[in-house]
């Protein structure tokens, strides 16, 4: 197996790139040389962060779309197939897009919106690219989480929030489940030479949160200058794809380019693992427990 040594020259998807972190995230892995590719909603938003990033990276730089709604499932497993068909191996995976939403909302396949879109997606991914980041080894899958999962609990006898939902508490749920998921991926994979990390940004001043009503957005503008920027908060994402003293680094939860303890919650592999086969089975995957 190769030495990993950055990510010049290698192939990184991200998802969530057309602004805030993720944008930040892409710049500065073009700068770094790496061929991005960007998972957007949007064709005229995917046009404009690609040539954002194409300055970043400057001359040269190329920066591939991929078009999904991540909050589909169908639209995840055709990401999947494009992905396959367009690249002969995937380096680094980051799952960087999420949302909070004040008030429940159902994808189309009538999952609570910030549970398919925070965590199913990511995991729906991951786990149908899992062979293409093996055979490409040393990869890495980086997973943007956040502080807010400290006090969360995974909700199994509700996972689709029919019995209670307040915005925020559903939102560190879902955070928990994005470490959960590092946490599982990393006992699945080792030995693989793939790594699984995950991170908290900080509370970045970005587009987030701003879609749940002029209270909240009003509260948000209001907190600004307590924010830091898009590429503070992107920087750990682009050292945990990039650094070559994290190629043995894997399972870890990060803040500032430091491994940090998440809750204890979070450190429950037998946790992990009941909610990994609970939400393979959301997905409408088969697989016998590890």
């Amino acid at each position: 197996m190769e030495t990993w040594t950055g990510v010049a020259g290698k192939r990184v998807v991200i998802t969530g790139a057309t602004g805030g972190i993720g944008l930040a995230a892409a710049q500065g892995l073009a700068r770094r040389g790496a061929h991005v590719s960007i998972v957007a909603r949007s064709q005229a938003r995917a046009e404009q962060a690609s040539g954002q990033i194409r300055a970043a990276g400057g001359s040269g730089t190329t920066v591939d779309v991929l078009l999904a709604d991540l909050s589909s499932q169908r639209d995840v497993r055709n990401l999947v197939a494009e992905i396959r068909a367009r690249y002969p191996r995937l380096d680094v995976l980051c799952n960087n897009a999420g949302a909070a939403f004040g008030r429940r909302l159902l994808s189309v396949d009538g999952i609570e919106m910030t549970w398919a879109l925070n965590h199913l997606a990511p995991l729906l991914l991951t786990h149908d690219l899992l062979d293409l980041l093996r055979a490409s080894a040393p990869a890495r899958i980086i997973t943007t989480s956040s502080a807010a999962h400290r006090g969360a609990r995974i909700p199994f006898a509700d996972l689709n929030a029919e019995h209670g939902y307040g915005g925020f508490a559903r939102y560190g749920q879902s955070k928990l489940a994005n470490i959960l998921m590092t946490v599982e991926l990393a006992r699945r994979l080792q030995g693989t030479g793939v790594t699984a990390n995950c991170f908290h940004p900080g509370f970045v001043a970005s587009g987030f949160n701003l879609n749940n009503g002029a209270l909240m957005r009003g509260a948000m503008r209001l907190m600004r200058p307590l924010q830091r920027s898009p590429e503070r908060g992107a920087d750990t994402l682009v050292w945990l794809a990039d650094a070559p003293e994290l190629s043995e680094v894997t399972g870890r939860y990060f803040a500032d380019r430091q491994q940090r303890t998440p809750s204890a919650e979070a450190r429950d592999g037998d946790t992990a693992r009941r909610l990994w086969d609970a939400s393979l089975a959301q997905i409408g995957v088969g697989e016998a427990a590890e």
